[in-house]
């Protein structure tokens, strides 16, 4: 039956299209004052149960989403998009108003492309791609290891392999990078994604630049991370963006990366919380904290295991227990992922395995680097995530 309800939407949408509006989340606006602005009930949030609840918090600003208007010019439906794997869809039937999260449908495709270096990779890559969020990954991947301004030189080749979403046959989301592969002075450079979602360079030592410690000490996890899951019993999508840490009130919470704070307040949902963002393009957020440690302001720099906060029950809570988010680019990701490790290479079999996708890898870089394969461009992107800039603020990227 879930699968049923975005075609009709779209049904009605071909129908009546002059009565459907496409619009983006504004800043500080929330699930509460948009049900204001548009004339609807205040029952419709407060009849959601408390995940439901929170789930709307999680909604974020530059969000692309689409009302459908009957001919009083009413709200009929809408599609709110969560994260890229699930979206709220509210409908209004003769009074009667409900909202529950569904899953988006979208297509993932495997794009690859070649080119050669004219300026800078990522000038040359935005501006054979038109995104963005294209040339920042590939440059960000590297920015660790290369000094591009004084290696590179024009006519040197890159390759980048990855997946892109599409909904309603436009690009949607961000890129998800698979390989990429630079050419300076005639030597290669690559980076590779491997099995346990990380990224390691051709000897298998990781890449990645930010590895996150754990924000509470000896916390068991009470409710995991999901972006999407059906509920057997209830017979509905449920989501999860974050792992929570079953702890005592009280109990001391960490900054789980070096960074700086871009909010620390109240917020309906999530309670007393702090978000820090970190270095490429992270975020973490700390909710339903009982207090802030004394001097943590917006603003401030933070350092790695500082303690910044106290475990507690406020906003929409069943206990006392951290709920702990991460986010790259604006997208919800598995803290979990980007734990603290013991070592930063491979070894044994893990390296055995990592060297056998490496080597696929490189047989698809030649063949590309053969082919010439040319960049789609992605001008039209339809992207619900935004990239948080220096100062916190979000600005859009495709």
């Amino acid at each position: 039956m879930m699968r049923l309800l975005l075609p009709i939407f779209w049904m009605f949408v071909s129908l009546w299209a002059h009565q459907v509006e496409f619009a983006r989340w504004d800043k500080g606006e929330t699930f509460l004052t948009f049900l204001e602005r548009n004339k609807l009930p205040l029952s419709i949030y407060y009849d959601l149960d408390k995940e439901d609840q929170t789930l709307t918090e999680e909604i974020i600003t530059g969000v692309n989403y689409q009302i459908l208007r009957n001919e009083d010019g009413n709200v009929s439906q809408a599609l709110i998009p969560i994260n890229d794997e699930l979206q709220l869809h509210l409908t209004c039937n003769e009074g009667s108003c409900s909202v529950a999260p569904i899953p988006i449908e979208s297509q993932t495709r495997r794009e690859a492309f070649m080119l050669t270096i004219e300026s800078s990779p990522y000038y040359d890559i935005e501006k054979a791609t038109g995104s963005k969020a294209l040339a920042q990954i590939f440059v960000g991947g590297f920015k660790n290891s290369l000094n591009f301004r004084r290696d590179l030189r024009k006519g040197d080749r890159l390759v980048m392999i990855y997946e892109q979403k599409y909904r309603f046959g436009k690009p949607f989301s961000m890129p998800r990078l698979h390989a990429a592969m630079i050419e300076m002075r005639g030597k290669r450079y690559g980076i590779y994604r491997h099995e346990d979602e990380r990224y390691y360079d051709h000897n298998g030592a990781q890449i990645e630049g930010f590895l996150l410690a754990l924000p509470v000490r000896n916390a068991r996890i009470s409710s995991p991370f999901s972006k999407r899951r059906f509920h057997p019993v209830l017979k509905r999508y449920r989501a999860h963006l974050g792992v929570d840490y079953a702890a005592r009130s009280g109990t001391p919470i960490m900054a789980a990366g070096n960074g700086k704070v871009v909010f620390a307040g109240y917020n309906r949902g999530y309670g007393n919380v702090i978000k820090i963002n970190h270095e490429g393009n992270y975020m973490t957020l700390y909710a339903h904290m009982s207090s802030f440690k004394k001097g943590i302001k917006n603003g401030m720099r933070v350092k790695q295991g500082q303690v910044i906060g106290y475990v507690g029950s406020t906003g929409i809570s069943t206990g006392p227990h951290l709920h702990f988010g991460l986010y790259k680019n604006n997208e919800a990701i598995n803290p979990q992922s980007v734990v603290q490790v013991a070592t930063s290479a491979l070894s044994g079999k893990r390296r055995s395995a990592f060297m056998q996708i490496k080597q696929r890898f490189d047989a698809e870089i030649d063949t590309h680097l053969q082919a010439q394969t040319a960049p789609s461009r992605l001008d039209d992107v339809q992207s619900i995530y935004y990239i948080p800039d220096e100062q916190g603020s979000q600005k859009g990227e495709s």
